[in-house]
């Protein structure tokens, strides 16, 4: 199957509750385990529309099977799904949820709303953004030199620092981070500073108004 490219200018609707879980389901009905589930694919979607312009130098083909663990089999394959119309069927949902986080990111601030975890306990919202995070930073690989230099810039880094703190290796990291997400309430501090980050390499990216 022809991978449909990304076109800015198409006019799709966002993809509705049900379509949504149906996307979800479809992606985790996969084999492998490097899948994304929803909350990831919307985190990497989100990173391909704020960060280096990937999407404007890089075929769908390129990007898109990192969504599902990457393709195997031979060229033209549906593979890993067990038929070209499901995969024309993620591949379209995919792209439409995609458009959707463009339209909400170019307008006001508070119409872009990322798909993290949300759990309710002792009467208030624990937000969880580490598997958003985990798709945010899988689309760092795509241009890896431009995402370091915005990780290093002295205004957006100290941002981006919860992304990479929610989305990286754990094992990696500090007692002192280790303990910081093993606290509820600061997992959930990082995990609602990351809108911060977003929006701030939106602006970074529109540029001036």
């Amino acid at each position: 199957m022809d991978t449909p490219d990304y076109d800015p200018q198409l006019d799709t609707p966002p993809l509705d509750d049900d379509e949504l879980q149906a996307l979800d389901a479809l992606l985790q009905a996969l084999p492998g385990d490097a899948v994304m589930n929803i909350e990831a694919l919307d985190g990497y979607l989100t990173a391909l529309m704020v960060g280096p312009p990937v999407l404007a130098r890089q075929r769908t083909a390129a990007w898109m099977p990192a969504i599902w663990g990457g393709d195997t089999g031979a060229p033209g394959s549906p593979a890993p799904f067990p038929s070209q119309k499901q995969r024309k069927r993620v591949t379209l949902l995919v792209l439409r949820h995609l458009h959707a986080i463009q339209r909400q990111l170019q307008g006001p601030p508070e119409a872009w709303e990322p798909i993290f975890s949300v759990a309710e306990a002792e009467g208030r919202e624990w937000v969880d953004a580490e598997d958003w995070c985990a798709g945010f930073l899988a689309a760092t690989v795509l241009d890896a030199d431009a995402w370091g230099a915005l990780f290093d810039d002295a205004e957006l880094g100290p941002l981006l620092v919860p992304v990479a703190l929610l989305g990286g290796d754990e094992a990696a990291l500090s007692p002192a981070d280790q303990a910081r997400l093993a606290d509820p309430d600061q997992r959930d501090g990082l995990s609602r500073a990351v809108v911060d980050a977003v929006l701030a390499l939106q602006a970074r990216r529109a540029g001036p108004a």
